[in-house]
C-alpha cells in the first residue's frame, strides 16, 4: 500500500471529508496539521506547487491535489489502483 499524507487544519469539512474516505477504504495515513506551523504549511505549499488550501493530499510520489480532486479519482476508478502502487 502507498504512503499517503494529508495536509489539514483542524477546523477544515473538506478534510474530514477527505480523510473519512481514506480511512473507509481503510487506507492509514499521516495526517500534517498545518494550523500552527508556518514551517509545514510552506512545506505543503513547495510540495503543492503553489497550492496553499487545505487539504493537499500525497498518495506516493503523487500529488493529488484537494478533497474533491480525491473524489474524482474514486468516482473514475483510479484512486485504488493509485493507493495500491503510490
Amino acid at each position: 500500500m502507498a504512503n499517503v499524507e494529508i495536509y489539514t487544519t483542524p477546523t477544515c469539512g473538506f478534510c474530514f471529508m477527505a480523510k473519512r474516505l481514506l480511512t473507509s477504504k481503510g487506507v492509514a495515513f499521516t495526517e500534517i496539521d498545518v494550523a500552527r506551523d508556518p514551517q509545514r504549511r510552506q512545506e505543503m505549499t513547495g510540495r503543492a506547487n503553489g497550492g496553499y488550501t487545505v487539504p493537499q493530499i500525497f498518495i506516493g510520489d503523487t500529488h493529488v491535489g484537494g478533497c474533491d480532486d480525491l473524489y474524482a479519482l474514486d468516482r473514475a476508478g483510479k484512486l485504488d489502483p493509485l493507493l495500491a502502487t503510490g
